[in-house]
């Protein structure tokens, strides 16, 4: 098996994917717009990938955040707010956000794993930074770390419950950039000191079995490389200070922040102690390349992916529970709408 998570080209599989796919081997796959018109069809997706590799557990993964970064949307699926309502309620009532977050995450869950899908990027427990540039925005749960942390929590436990791994990001934090990582590279100015209150919400949550980098530089910590690339960043703040210990991904190594071809980037990323790289765009050339320079998944590595998909299941017959978890999730965001209105 490749340590890497491809894209898929559109939403079913050509026959040079699905060849390619068969020899590869890669550890997952990533799904977008792209590759979702309706449940019918995605289903039909994922179970012709998981016939390629005859494994019930496959990671098939997806950003659902809710808000603006949902690749499922209505009318085939439910909406979801963005991390900031939660925040509003957390002000109000900490309990109530705290519910809410779970029901709505494990609403989320059983919907995804309707689909055949096994694991959501979500939650971001970056921090929100004023003057900040809004690609982190309204996805932050806050700007105070432990109340991140609580809410974090109850995402992942949401998600858990729905028989779908979280995945906490982007560490170790984006919350300060100020440009947008898609598109350049960011440079976090900030103090150790200042950095260790950014650090606090992934320490809080550094049993979660999956895990992403930021593309981000650091000079006090590395005046060289971007987390995602850096060997001291990976070894002594996301495994040391953070003591995070699970399966760690890279962002989308496609993003025009990195620099090089994207083999060399995937080459440089796993070198770093990234144990997963994260390719997005379905480009054959691209897969082709990161197959070429990419070693087979170690022991360690395996193990990690193995604990991760562990909890997962598909799930049949969800409706009449997703629709009491989000009444109940609605219900409970009434109170910070009220309020406001007051």
């Amino acid at each position: 098996m490749i340590p890497v998570i491809f894209g898929c080209s559109g939403p079913e599989l050509t026959a040079d994917e699905r060849a390619f796919f068969r020899e590869a081997d890669p550890a997952g796959y990533i799904l977008f717009g792209r590759n979702c018109v309706d449940p019918q069809q995605l289903r039909a997706l994922t179970d012709d990938l998981r016939e390629i590799h005859g494994r019930e557990r496959l990671l098939i993964s997806i950003d659902q955040e809710g808000g603006r970064v949902a690749r499922l949307r209505p009318p085939h699926w439910s909406a979801y707010p963005a991390g900031e309502a939660f925040d509003r309620l957390y002000a109000l009532a900490p309990a109530s956000a705290i519910e809410a977050a779970r029901a709505s995450a494990k609403a989320m869950a059983l919907e995804l794993s309707a689909m055949g899908i096994t694991v959501d990027y979500h939650p971001p427990l970056d921090l929100r930074q004023v003057g900040a540039h809004d690609v982190i925005g309204d996805r932050s749960l806050g700007d105070d770390p432990m109340q991140v942390a609580a809410i974090g929590r109850a995402i992942l436990d949401g998600l858990t419950s729905g028989g779908v791994t979280g995945c906490i990001k982007h560490m170790p934090g984006h919350g300060r950039s100020m440009v947008d990582t898609h598109k350049e590279m960011p440079t976090v100015r900030a103090s150790a000191q200042e950095l260790e209150h950014d650090l606090q919400p992934f320490r809080a949550l550094n049993s979660a079995l999956i895990g992403m980098t930021g593309h981000l530089k650091f000079p006090v910590w590395d005046p060289d490389n971007p987390a995602t690339l850096s060997p001291k960043i990976i070894r002594d703040v996301i495994r040391g200070a953070i003591g995070f210990d699970g399966l760690l991904l890279t962002d989308d190594i496609d993003m025009e922040a990195l620099e090089g071809t994207i083999p060399e980037r995937s080459a440089a990323a796993h070198a770093a102690g990234c144990d997963i790289i994260l390719n997005c765009w379905a480009k054959k050339d691209h897969m082709q390349g990161i197959c070429d320079v990419l070693p087979l998944m170690s022991d360690k590595i395996a193990e990690r992916l193995d604990r991760a998909l562990a909890g997962t299941r598909i799930a049949d017959g969800i409706a009449d529970e997703q629709r009491e978890l989000l009444a109940k999730r609605d219900a409970l965001l009434t109170l910070s709408e009220e309020a406001a209105s007051v």
